[in-house]
């Protein structure tokens, strides 16, 4: 692990996760223009044997949207035809703006990176089901997995993505912290320091903004659950793109090696366990002073995620201790600072 950051910045710079929940061959909790969308899309597929005979596999994980596996059996010796449905959550017009959400997935569809989109309805759409393994919270911190998300993320941050390309994250920030104090008791405010928070964005804010950071389109959600590898291949894949926006490359890093402490798939899993953020050993001044920007910036991730926390409290109904969550965040906060 003592190697780990450095030899992952050199590739760089120089969480919905998912597991199958269960199936059931009802249909019903899917809106009913989707039900039409998937029997249209199938009926054009010769393989398959049935357009009606979907089935519907409700996968659990996703923290702002439910999502489901749709199969359909097909003629005898074929796999099973597969597409993924998404159905947007309620709540999370403070965290990003859906339409710029959509716009990006099917910017990235059309230009070969992540699923094809295969249809929309009104609050989802439809994606091509990859045929690829979902990373686990332990591969993040594999060497050879992590060089692999290493190069995909530095292909991630030269994408030309049609828009502005002003960096969000300052405004992001006190947009979570007007909601999150709005939101929050007296005493919740107290507990986690809220009225501190704008003068340590500002302080964050000009001490980060050089005009010698690489900007690039940053995923900002990198967690082992947006990434999906192919097994023979070895090809990543990057997905749920929420939060994409242009941001300091630094920020993207600093966030995904946050990550690394996390494990979303235990009893407890807001639990983080700090001692897992990797370690670093800089070769030279370019990787010295990315991975020294990279620290600064794990600031301004738990400043994000804590706040992100405090909101998600009041508007998710997922059974995940996001109150806790953020208290770790915010004390991690203290302690790196």
């Amino acid at each position: 692990m003592q190697a780990l950051s450095a030899s992952v910045i050199r590739r760089l710079g120089g969480g919905s996760f998912m597991s199958v929940a269960g199936s059931s061959r009802e249909s019903g909790r899917l809106p009913r223009e989707v039900k039409g969308i998937l029997q249209s899309l199938a009926s054009g597929w010769n393989d398959v044997a049935d357009s009606k005979a979907l089935q519907v596999i409700p996968l659990k994980g996703a923290m702002t949207n439910e999502v489901y596996e749709i199969k359909w059996p097909t003629r005898a010796g074929e796999p099973a035809r597969k597409v993924l449905v998404r159905v947007y959550g309620e709540g999370v017009d403070t965290f990003f703006d859906r339409t710029d959400e959509i716009r990006t997935f099917e910017f990235m569809s059309k230009n070969g990176q992540g699923p094809r989109l295969l249809g929309r309805f009104p609050n989802g759409r439809i994606e091509e089901f990859i045929h690829a393994r979902t990373l686990s919270a332990s591969d993040l911190r594999d060497p050879e997995i992590s060089a692999l998300i290493a190069s995909k993320l530095r292909e991630f941050h030269d994408i030309e993505m049609p828009g502005p390309k002003n960096v969000t994250l300052w405004d992001r920030l006190r947009k979570f912290l007007n909601a999150a104090k709005s939101l929050s008791s007296p005493e919740e405010s107290k507990s986690f320091c809220l009225d501190k928070m704008e003068e340590e964005i500002c302080i964050l804010e000009r001490r980060l903004s050089g005009n010698y950071q690489r900007i690039g389109f940053c995923h900002n959600d990198l967690q082992y659950g947006n990434i999906m590898m192919d097994e023979e291949s070895k090809s990543i894949t990057i997905i749920d793109y929420e939060y994409a926006s242009y941001n300091p490359v630094a920020y993207d890093i600093a966030n995904h090696f946050c990550e690394m402490v996390a494990d979303y798939h235990t009893e407890t899993p807001h639990v983080l366990d700090f001692s897992k953020y990797p370690g670093d050993q800089p070769g030279d001044l370019e990787v010295e002073q990315l991975v020294q920007d990279v620290e600064k910036y794990t600031l301004a991730s738990h400043l994000f995620w804590g706040l992100w926390g405090i909101i998600s409290a009041r508007v998710n109904v997922i059974d995940f201790d996001y109150m806790e969550y953020s208290r770790q965040r915010f004390q991690q906060y203290w302690l790196t600072k």
